[in-house]
């Protein structure tokens, strides 16, 4: 990042203070060939009613998750003032022109939002979005829930998660909206690299966050959108933004716990996947959950992969075409309860 941080080129077309429901933009000037003093539109809903927490509400963090872009396009259409104590902010398309191109990263730079934090005002056009949350709101919000899914490459099992953190006070409080979302699986959930992620950066300001994966493949259906707006209902519930009562998935909740990055099998081969299990299947160490055929030469035996713990399928490659360093499958343990996952990072850690 920059040495000197100069305020956010960023400009918001709503009043962050204002009462009532606002609908506008967060405008972040551009030039580019085909609009030499353009901007990034990035679409804003602000619902406020008097005193209470204020709520940050988040999708399209990567433009082709279209599970949380679409729950919270309705939502921004449809929540009223009267229904709500305290402020929601709504941005259903965090990185706007990835959502726009139905692309994971942004084609005016390449950018991975979600791989930007915490950004830079004097950075390129995704950097920029970041710093702008970063400094601007996030600091305005109590709780935060950015609605992820799978995307083109990934299918995932419905699930809202909780991270570890050092301060367990704040990791209770979010573990507490993770199941409060109703998703059928909760989850205490281990990143591979979460250094520049959102999460992070929200999680360093000390401010209660739930994040998700809520199905996949480049698509929504009627049960994954069923699923996201009953949870986020759910969570404005659970933090008191909204009345009524918690509704819980029709099947009991699965509690599933990501302890370290065994859960995830890559690939070190390029070919056509075949996965021998589907997603929510049981899984025992050492089966053979998927191989890969070599697509250059018949005759060739294919390449075994096989579980690295008992658990779960709760993600899974959605292309059947693969590439060396693809994850093409995850699997999470089965726990009693989150808290006992808790517990027994807590034992590690003493």
């Amino acid at each position: 990042m920059s040495a000197t941080l100069r305020p956010s080129p960023i400009s918001a077309t709503v009043d962050f203070d204002a009462q009532g429901v606002q609908h506008g933009f967060l405008k972040l000037p551009i030039s580019v060939d085909e609009s030499a003093w353009g901007a990034v539109m990035i679409p804003i809903t602000v619902v406020a009613n008097g005193e209470g927490p204020t709520a940050l509400l988040t999708g399209g963090n990567h433009g082709d998750e279209y599970e949380g872009i679409t729950s919270l396009l309705k939502l921004a259409s449809t929540l009223e003032a009267k229904d709500v104590r305290g402020r929601v902010i709504i941005v259903p398309m965090m990185n706007t022109p990835a959502a726009e191109a139905g692309k994971r990263t942004s084609p005016l730079d390449g950018g991975n939002l979600n791989r930007s934090f915490p950004g830079d005002p004097n950075g390129g056009v995704t950097s920029q979005i970041a710093d702008y949350f970063n400094r601007v709101l996030v600091p305005m919000c109590d709780v935060a829930l950015d609605l992820h899914s799978g995307g083109r490459t990934l299918d995932i099992v419905p699930f809202a998660a909780a991270h570890r953190l050092d301060d367990l006070t704040q990791e209770n409080a979010s573990l507490a909206g993770a199941v409060a979302f109703g998703a059928p699986y909760a989850m205490m959930m281990f990143e591979l690299d979460a250094t520049k992620l959102y999460d992070t950066a929200v999680e360093s300001q000390g401010k209660t966050f739930v994040t998700t994966e809520l199905g996949g493949g480049g698509t929504s259906t009627p049960e994954s959108l069923a699923v996201t707006e009953r949870g986020v209902r759910n969570f404005l519930t659970h933090y008191g933004l909204i009345a009524g009562e918690i509704e819980k998935p029709t099947e009991p909740m699965i509690y599933v716990d990501m302890p370290d990055a065994s859960c995830y099998v890559q690939s070190e081969h390029s070919g056509l996947l075949e996965l021998t299990l589907s997603l929510g299947d049981r899984v025992e160490k050492g089966e053979v959950i998927a191989r890969v055929y070599d697509m250059t030469r018949t005759g060739a035996a294919p390449v075994e992969y096989r579980a690295q713990r008992d658990g779960i399928l709760i993600a899974r490659r959605f292309p059947a075409k693969v590439g060396m360093g693809d994850t093409i499958a995850v699997v999470a343990e089965v726990v009693e309860s989150l808290e006992r996952a808790q517990n027994q990072t807590q034992t590690k850690r003493q």
